[in-house]
C-alpha cells in the first residue's frame, strides 16, 4: 500500500534521481515530445536491459539444457540463476520455492489452472475475482468447465469486493470459506483503479490451508514486492510490464501447500533472451530502488487525480476518497482511469493521441464489463514527469470548452 501526503514533495525532493533514470530510456529520450502513459499495457526498457540481450545473443547465444559446449552451458547456467534472481526479487527468503518461466501473466496463471485440476474433486470450491482483469477469470472458469465435462463439479464463487473502497473485502471473506474451499485467486494492483488490493489481509481471512495465487502484473517492477509479507503460493508476473522484454513472465511456487508446481507437458526451448533481460530488467529495478520508484509513480498518480477532480464531467473510476492531492489515504498504484461526461473515451485518446500523449482508451480487459464500458487509462512508471501529467490535465481541461 502507498500513501503520499504531500505529493509535489515527494516529486520535488526526487526530481534530480528520477532525471538520471530518465536519460537511460533510449526511445523516451530519442523523443522527448511525446509522452508515453501506457506502461500498464507494457514499459520501455533502460539501455541496461537492451545491453544485457544484445552481449547475451552476440557472445552465448544457444539451447539450453541440450548441449555440453561452452555456449550451451552458459545459457544454461543463465537460466538456473535467474531462478535464483526472480527468488531474490520477489523477498523470497529460504522458502522450498521453484520458478516456471512461461510466455507472461496469462499463461503463468493457465499454467496454475492445469496444476490445480489435479487437486480438485467433485464438490470442491474455489474463489476468484469477477472484476479484476479477464486473464485473472477465464482461466479459472475454463478450469470448472473442463472438470465439469469429466463429471467434477466445482463450484467458481466471486471474491468479495467492498463497494466504499474497491478493494477485496477480507470481512466478508471468511463467510465463504467453508470446508471444499480449495483455492483464492487475486490480484496484487488492480489493472483499471490501480489500488492495492490489501491481499496481505487474504491469508488471515482464508485460513491457512487454502492456496492462493496472486497476479502481480501491476505490481512487480513497479513497487516492492514481497511473498514472505503476502503470504501467498503463487505469483505470477509478466517481463514486458516491469521493464524486461515481451513474450516471458514467471510463475513464482512457493511449493508449501500440495503437490510441487511444474509445468504441465513438454516446454520446449525457453525464451532465453527474455529470461536474461528478466534478470538484467530486475538488477536496474534494485539498483535504482523499487521503493523511490514507487513513491515517484504515486504521486504522479495523486498529481493527475487531484487535477482531475477540479474538472467538471469528469469522474476518476476506483475509490473516491483518494482523489485530493492531499488526501492521506491510499494512492493509485501509477494506474489512474477516468471518464469524461460529454466525450466520448476513444475521442479523448485520438485528441491525446494528436498531441503526443499516449494513452489507452477502450475496454481494458475488465472481467464482467460490458464491451462499450471505456475509459481513459494513464498509466506512469519512472521514466515519466509532472510536466507529462500536466499536458494530460491541459487537453482535457480543453476538451471542456469544446464538448457538447
Amino acid at each position: 500500500m502507498t500513501t503520499v501526503t504531500n505529493p509535489n514533495a515527494v516529486l520535488d525532493r526526487l526530481a534530480g534521481w528520477q532525471q538520471q533514470l530518465r536519460a537511460q530510456f533510449p526511445i523516451i529520450a530519442n523523443n522527448p515530445e511525446l509522452a508515453y502513459l501506457d506502461s500498464a499495457a507494457t514499459s520501455q526498457k533502460p539501455q541496461a536491459v537492451l545491453d544485457a540481450v544484445t552481449d547475451y545473443l552476440t557472445t552465448a547465444n544457444a539451447n539450453a539444457a541440450r548441449g555440453s559446449y561452452p555456449w550451451a552451458t552458459a545459457t544454461t547456467a543463465h537460466i538456473e540463476s535467474a531462478r535464483q534472481r526472480v527468488r531474490t526479487a520477489l523477498g523470497d527468503t529460504g522458502f522450498d520455492s521453484g520458478v516456471e518461466f512461461v510466455d507472461g501473466t496469462s499463461s503463468g496463471l493457465r499454467a496454475v489452472a492445469g496444476w490445480l485440476a489435479d487437486l480438485l474433486v467433485d464438490g470442491d470450491e474455489i474463489i476468484v475475482p469477477f472484476g479484476d482483469h479477464e486473464a485473472n477469470l477465464r482461466p479459472w472458469l475454463d478450469l470448472r468447465d473442463d472438470l465439469s465435462r469429466r463429471g467434477i463439479r466445482v463450484t467458481v464463487l466471486p471474491m468479495p469486493v467492498d463497494p466504499a473502497s474497491g478493494d477485496y473485502d477480507h470481512r466478508a471473506l471468511p463467510s465463504l470459506i467453508s470446508e471444499r474451499t480449495r483455492f483464492i485467486a487475486v490480484t496484487h494492483v488492480h489493472h483499471v483503479f490501480g489500488a492495492d488490493m490489501n491481499v496481505h489481509r487474504v491469508r488471515a481471512a482464508a485460513g491457512p490451508e487454502v492456496l492462493i495465487c496472486m497476479d502481480a502484473a501491476q505490481s512487480v517492477g513497479h513497487r516492492p514486492v514481497s511473498v514472505a509479507e503476502l503470504d501467498v503460493d503463487f505469483l505470477v508476473f509478466s517481463g514486458h510490464k516491469m521493464l524486461a522484454l515481451p513474450g516471458v513472465g514467471a510463475v513464482w511456487a512457493r511449493n508449501r501447500r500440495g503437490p510441487r508446481f511444474a509445468v504441465r507437458g513438454w516446454t520446449g526451448t525457453p525464451n532465453t533472451a527474455g529470461i536474461i533481460s528478466l534478470t538484467a530488467a530486475f538488477d536496474w529495478l534494485d539498483a535504482a530502488g523499487p521503493a523511490d520508484i514507487g513513491a515517484w509513480t504515486s504521486a504522479l498518480s495523486a498529481r493527475l487525480t487531484g487535477g482531475l477532480t477540479g474538472l467538471e464531467g469528469v469522474r476518476v473510476l476506483g475509490c473516491q476518497n483518494s482523489l485530493a492531492a492531499d488526501a492521506p489515504v491510499q494512492r493509485r498504484e501509477s494506474i489512474v482511469t477516468f471518464r469524461h461526461a460529454r466525450v466520448r473515451s476513444d475521442d479523448l485518446g485520438f485528441v491525446l493521441a494528436d498531441e503526443g500523449i499516449m494513452v489507452r482508451a477502450d475496454n481494458h480487459c475488465q472481467a464482467g464489463r460490458r464491451s462499450d464500458d471505456h475509459a481513459v487509462r494513464v498509466s506512469v512508471h519512472i521514466y515519466n514527469i509532472p510536466e507529462e501529467i500536466d499536458r494530460v490535465l491541459e487537453v482535457v481541461r480543453r476538451c471542456e470548452g469544446t464538448a457538447s
